[in-house]
């Protein structure tokens, strides 16, 4: 399935650069969830590619994957406005945060991306692309033709969706590495903010992503 519908529910830093590289990777996408319409408008113009601005319902509607970008707190506003997720393919790099952004509220014995497949029974939950900095993304995505490509590992309990979300992560310029069932979201939330920690509080800035070798 190389063209595909993609609805972005939150169109920030991370939606907003993910929509815009999936439409220049051929996908058409609908923007949703800004804070303002003017800002989803520019999103969609700037993509130059096959984007639109849209209603999270919208953005909903056809897609074949739906991206969920949005901070922990407005999970729950964004997917009512979606309406019904049934049969949907979900990647969710939202990290179940508290309101400061110091912790996460959900771990150990759960993760963000149980609580999600929880709330949305009938949807397919992949945790993907919440285990690297936004600002990584287009430098990924320029150098996608190179031999050896940045990991990002994904998770989930649906092969169909896992399929797609592999073939996204692809297209954005990762390899991607499949480590599981949606439970193992308990790791990778963690290691996300291990990950900010080198991005943010590092000396080298923000744009680090990660390659995992194996040794033969």
């Amino acid at each position: 399935m190389s063209h595909m519908k993609i609805g972005i529910l939150g169109s920030g830093l991370m939606g907003g650069k993910l929509g815009t590289i999936l439409a220049r990777a051929g996908h058409e996408v609908v923007f949703s969830y800004a804070r303002s319409a003017d800002k989803l408008k520019k999103l969609a113009r700037d993509a130059k590619g096959d984007a639109r601005a849209g209603t999270p319902a919208e953005a909903a509607k056809d897609a074949d994957a739906i991206l969920l970008a949005v901070h922990w707190s407005r999970v729950d506003d964004v997917l009512k406005q979606a309406g019904d997720l049934c049969g949907k393919a979900i990647l969710s790099c939202s990290l179940p945060m508290n309101v400061e952004d110091t912790k996460l509220v959900v771990a150990n014995t759960s993760s963000g991306a149980e609580e999600l497949a929880n709330k949305l029974p009938g949807a397919h939950i992949v945790a993907a692309f919440q285990t690297v900095p936004s600002e990584v993304f287009f430098g990924v995505f320029e150098a996608r033709t190179r031999k050896k490509r940045p990991s990002l590992v994904y998770c989930g309990d649906h092969a169909r969706s896992k399929k797609l979300a592999a073939e996204l992560i692809r297209d954005v310029g990762f390899e991607p590495i499949d480590i599981g069932p949606l439970r193992i979201a308990r790791y990778t939330e963690p290691f996300a903010l291990l990950m900010a920690q080198i991005a943010y509080e590092g000396d080298d800035g923000p744009e680090v992503a990660y390659r995992f070798e194996w040794f033969r």
